[in-house]
């Protein structure tokens, strides 16, 4: 018998929405498994895991990422009579955990995205950061500028994120920059309702962590907007920007906006479902704003990537 207080409505919801460690806690209690069960039952299919693992997973505490892990999960929709797929979705294999939305140009090869991810996560465990962050995306608008010499000059972001656990009180942003890039002289703005902690970078990657502190402390339930911005510069010809979402969200608008003196070709919005996925949903985009600015919305934000590509001859 499953907690009263969960029906599969609820279930069904949560598994849309993520995060994913509630969507397992969730499907456990309808199932009404406990872990040592799930355990003997995986073991059955001959995948061993700890029932510290699945805690920890359940928790939020940790996050299934390794091979094995994943195979795991794949395993548990099974043992918990969900519907394929439900629980990995959510998982976004290769991305970061929600919150933690990070701009990894598509184009380049899986062998740097591979890098990428791998110096992402060694920057976050050095900053002592939780798997889970705590927040969920509501709406994010975020404007990039491309300047002159066909470099990304910068962008701005307006984000409204919703707390789905008592006391969170900071956003970790993440940059990364066109190759060439000298993250040492990325400039971090914390633009309104929040200020800059700490900020980490690695030179080889292009990559910036940036912590933006809150003016309060969440309530699970609460709301709260708050501006932030990086001011680049210092990469080679842009020709692409690219988000990638681990976690079902909210509204998602991008505003590509050209020096008037570097106007591109063509522009083009596309989606992948995974950084190794073939680009999808291709759309022309027309100039406007005296040509000089190309937008997409997304208004309910799906795990995968988005991103504007366009061409300068």
């Amino acid at each position: 018998m499953g907690r009263p207080d969960l029906d599969t409505a609820d279930l069904a919801q949560v598994l849309h929405t993520g995060p994913f460690h509630l969507a397992l806690r969730a499907a456990l209690a309808v199932r009404g498994l406990p872990l040592q069960r799930v355990q003997h039952h995986l073991a059955h299919r001959g995948i061993k895991v700890g029932v510290t693992s699945l805690s920890y997973w359940q928790q939020g505490a940790r996050r299934p990422q390794r091979p094995e892990s994943l195979r795991a999960v794949r395993a548990l929709e099974e043992v918990l009579e969900l519907p394929g797929n439900s629980l990995t979705r959510l998982l976004g294999v290769g991305e970061r955990g929600a919150g933690l939305d990070v701009e990894r140009p598509a184009g380049r090869s899986y062998r740097s995205l591979a890098e990428v991810s791998g110096v992402v996560e060694r920057l976050l465990t050095d900053m002592e950061t939780p798997t889970d962050t705590g927040l969920h995306t509501v709406g994010h608008h975020e404007r990039v500028r491309i300047g002159a010499g066909r470099e990304l000059v910068g962008r701005d972001s307006q984000h409204v994120v919703r707390a789905h656990r008592d006391g969170v009180d900071r956003y970790l942003a993440i940059h990364h920059g066109d190759p060439g890039c000298d993250p040492a002289l990325v400039r971090v703005s914390a633009l309104e309702n929040c200020r800059t902690g700490r900020v980490r970078w690695h030179r080889e990657t292009g990559i910036t962590v940036a912590e933006l502190l809150f003016d309060a402390r969440l309530r699970a339930g609460e709301t709260y907007l708050f501006g932030y911005g990086f001011e680049d510069g210092t990469g080679g010809p842009s020709s692409e920007y690219v988000r990638g979402f681990t976690f079902a969200g909210g509204q998602y608008v991008l505003q590509v906006r050209f020096d008037e003196g570097a106007l591109p070709a063509r522009c083009r919005r596309f989606a992948q479902a995974t950084t190794g996925a073939p680009r999808g949903a291709r759309t022309a985009l027309t100039l406007s704003g005296r040509h000089r600015t190309v937008h997409l919305v997304e208004q309910g934000v799906r795990p995968g990537i988005l991103g504007i590509d366009w061409d300068w001859e």
